[in-house]
C-alpha cells in the first residue's frame, strides 16, 4: 500500500491529522492497533482553540451537538463526598449560558473521547482516498532519503502489510512504538503519582446525593485530597480518579465498589461499575519530535497531568501545525528548515502546557492531614471552610486559563520574523490579542458570523488593511507564486480589526499564527523564504 502520509494512532490527535492533511488535499492512511472503540474515555474537555481548529475543519457544530447538555452548569466543588460536607463551590455557568469572549468566534466545549472520536470518523468519511485501518499492529519501519516502509500486520488474521509513505507520523500514545523506534528519550518527572479510572453508571446521582450539577468534585478526606468525580455525558456517566501508589492499585486487589461508595458518601445509591484503567501520572515532554522523514505528535511527544485538561488540547495544537508543513513539503514549497521548526515551535508549548498541569494537580492534592475533618463539630467545621476558601483560591485561574489557551506563541521560529515590538504578557489565566509575529492572528468579526480568522487555512493570507497595501502585496504575490507557495491576498476594511492587527500588511500562515507584518514590501521575496523554511 502507499499514500503520502501514514499516520500511526486513531485517537482524536491522529484522526484530527488525517482530517487536516485531507483538507490540504493530501492523502493518508491511519493504523489503528485496536479495533477502534473507545470503551474508556479520557478526555473530555475541548478548549477553545481546539474548537477554532474544528471550525476550520468544519465540525465545530457536530462537536457541539455530539450530546453534551447545553443546560449542565460546569461547576468545581470541594467535598468529602457527595453525600457529605460541602467545603467550597466555585460557580460556573453551563455552555448554553456561557458568553462568547471578545477574542473568539468560539467558546469551550465538553465532548469525551467515545463522541469526539466518531465525530472526526464521520467528517473523514468525505475523503474516501484517506484509509483507516484498525486491528492493524506497526512492527517496525525503515526511512531513508526518499520515503518510509512500514511494516504492520493485522491482528485478526495474521496477514503482513507493508506501506510506503512519504512521511510517518506517530500518534501512538505515552508508550509510542514509533518514538521507541526512533530512540528519542523522553524528559521529565516520569513519576507524580499512580492513578485509577474508575468509570461508573449512576442514574440521577446529583438528585440522590442532594447536589447541584458541577463538572467536578474534588473529594478530600482526613487524609487530604484521595480523588474526584468528573461528568462524562452530563446524565448518568462519570469517573472517578483515586490517587495513590502502586501498591495501592493492585489490579488484583484493587476494590473500585469500594472506592466508588466512598466518593458518594452513602451506600443507599445503586450504582454500576462500567470499567477501570490504571495509569500513571508523569511531566515528560520529547527530546525531539521526529526525525528525518518520521514525526510524532500528542502524547508520543508529551505526557502531562490531566488536571487543566491540557494533554489532548495540546496534541491538536501539534496537529495544526505539522499538517501545513506537510503540505508544503510533500507539494514542493517547502524549504530544508521547515520540518525541523516543529520541534522548535512545539516543544516549548509542550514543556509549558506540561509544568502548568503539574503545578494544577499540586494544587489539588495541596490540603494538609487533618483527622477530625469528617467530624460533626465546631474544629471540623472551621477546618473545613478554611480548607475549601484555600482550594477554592488556589485552584481558580486553572478553570480559566484563557491565557495558557490561547497565548501560546512562536516567538523564537525560525519560521517568523520578529518586529521588535514589545510581547504581550504570558500568563495563565489571562490573554490578550495580539499579531505580535509568532502569536495567533487576533479574531475580529468582518461580517455577520464571520471572523477573520476563517480566512486563514490552505495556504498562507497577506492582509491588507488600506489601498496603499493592496499594492505592495503585489510583490507578495509574485514572490510566492515563482516559489509554488500558495497565498491568498485579503483587503480588509475592518476597522477592529486593522486597529488589533496594528500594520497595513499581515502574513499569516495556514496554522492561524502570524508570520510577518509590516507597511513595506521590499523584502517581500525573503520574507516568502522565510517564512516556508527556505533561508
Amino acid at each position: 500500500m502507499t499514500a503520502p502520509v501514514a499516520i500511526v494512532g486513531a485517537g482524536p490527535v491522529g484522526l484530527s491529522l488525517a482530517l487536516d492533511l485531507a483538507q490540504r488535499g493530501i492523502d493518508s492512511v491511519v493504523l489503528e492497533k485496536e479495533d477502534g472503540q473507545v470503551t474508556h474515555p479520557r478526555a473530555g474537555f475541548v478548549s477553545v482553540r481546539s474548537m477554532e481548529f474544528f471550525r476550520r475543519w468544519g465540525i465545530a457544530q457536530a462537536v457541539r451537538e455530539s450530546g453534551f447538555p447545553d443546560d449542565f452548569a460546569l461547576s468545581i466543588e470541594f467535598c468529602t463526598s457527595l453525600s457529605g460536607h460541602t467545603l467550597a463551590r466555585d460557580e460556573y455557568p453551563a455552555l448554553g449560558a456561557t458568553p462568547l469572549a471578545d477574542w473568539s468566534p468560539e467558546k469551550k466545549q465538553r465532548c469525551p473521547q467515545h463522541w469526539l472520536d466518531p465525530v472526526l470518523k464521520t467528517a473523514l468519511r468525505d475523503y474516501p482516498r484517506s484509509r483507516l485501518l484498525v486491528d492493524t499492529r506497526v512492527e517496525g519501519f525503515e526511512q531513508d532519503g526518499e520515503q518510509v516502509r512500514v511494516r504492520a500486520t493485522n491482528t485478526r488474521s495474521g496477514e503482513a502489510l507493508t506501506i510506503h509513505a512519504s512521511y510517518l507520523v506517530g500518534c501512538d500514545g505515552g508508550t509510542s512504538t514509533i518514538r521507541s523506534g526512533l530512540g528519542i528519550e523522553m524528559e521529565g518527572q516520569g513519576h507524580l503519582n499512580y492513578s485509577m479510572s474508575v468509570l461508573f453508571s449512576c442514574p440521577g446521582l446529583l438528585e440522590l446525593c442532594g447536589k447541584k450539577p458541577a463538572e467536578r468534585f474534588l473529594l478530600i478526606g482526613p487524609e487530604g485530597t484521595w480523588g474526584n468525580v468528573t461528568v462524562i455525558d452530563g446524565r448518568e456517566v462519570w469517573r472517578l480518579t483515586v490517587y495513590g501508589t502502586a501498591s495501592k492499585f493492585d489490579m488484583d486487589a484493587f476494590d473500585a465498589r469500594a472506592w466508588v461508595l466512598r466518593a458518594l458518601g452513602t451506600d443507599r445509591i445503586a450504582f454500576e461499575v462500567v470499567s477501570i484503567l490504571p495509569w500513571k501520572r508523569a511531566e515528560l515532554v520529547a527530546e525531539s519530535y521526529g526525525r528525518g522523514r518520521v514525526l510524532l505528535a500528542g502524547d508520543s511527544v508529551h505526557t502531562m497531568s490531566p488536571t487543566g485538561g491540557m494533554g489532548m488540547n495540546t496534541g491538536l495544537g501539534d496537529v495544526f501545525d505539522l499538517g501545513w508543513k506537510l503540505q508544503a513539503m510533500l507539494e514542493g514549497w517547502g524549504g530544508s528548515a521547515l520540518l525541523p521548526a516543529y520541534t522548535q515551535e512545539r516543544k516549548p508549548i509542550a514543556v509549558r502546557n506540561a509544568a502548568y498541569s503539574t503545578h494544577n494537580y499540586k494544587t489539588w492534592v495541596s490540603p494538609p492531614r487533618c483527622e477530625y475533618l469528617l467530624e460533626d463539630s465546631g474544629r471540623a467545621e472551621t477546618a473545613r471552610r478554611e480548607i475549601g476558601e484555600q482550594m477554592k483560591r488556589a485552584t481558580e485561574y486553572e478553570w480559566q486559563s484563557w491565557g495558557l489557551q490561547m497565548g501560546y506563541r512562536y516567538e523564537d521560529s525560525p519560521l517568523c520574523v520578529a518586529d521588535g515590538t514589545p510581547a504581550t504578557p504570558d500568563e495563565y489565566s489571562r490573554y490578550v490579542q495580539t499579531a505580535r509575529p509568532g502569536s495567533r492572528a487576533p479574531h475580529a468579526w468582518i461580517a455577520p458570523g464571520r471572523s477573520i480568522i476563517d480566512l486563514f487555512g490552505k495556504g498562507f493570507t497577506l492582509l491588507a488593511f488600506d489601498a496603499a497595501a493592496m499594492g505592495a502585496a503585489d510583490a507578495f504575490a509574485r514572490a510566492a507564486a515563482s516559489r509554488g507557495v500558495p497565498l491568498d491576498v485579503q483587503r480588509i476594511d475592518a476597522a477592529q480589526a486593522a486597529e488589533l492587527y496594528a500594520a497595513p500588511l499581515v502574513l499569516v500562515r495556514p496554522d492561524g499564527h502570524v508570520a510577518w507584518r509590516g507597511s513595506r514590501a521590499d523584502d517581500a521575496a525573503a520574507i516568502i523564504d522565510t517564512v516556508r523554511g527556505a533561508f
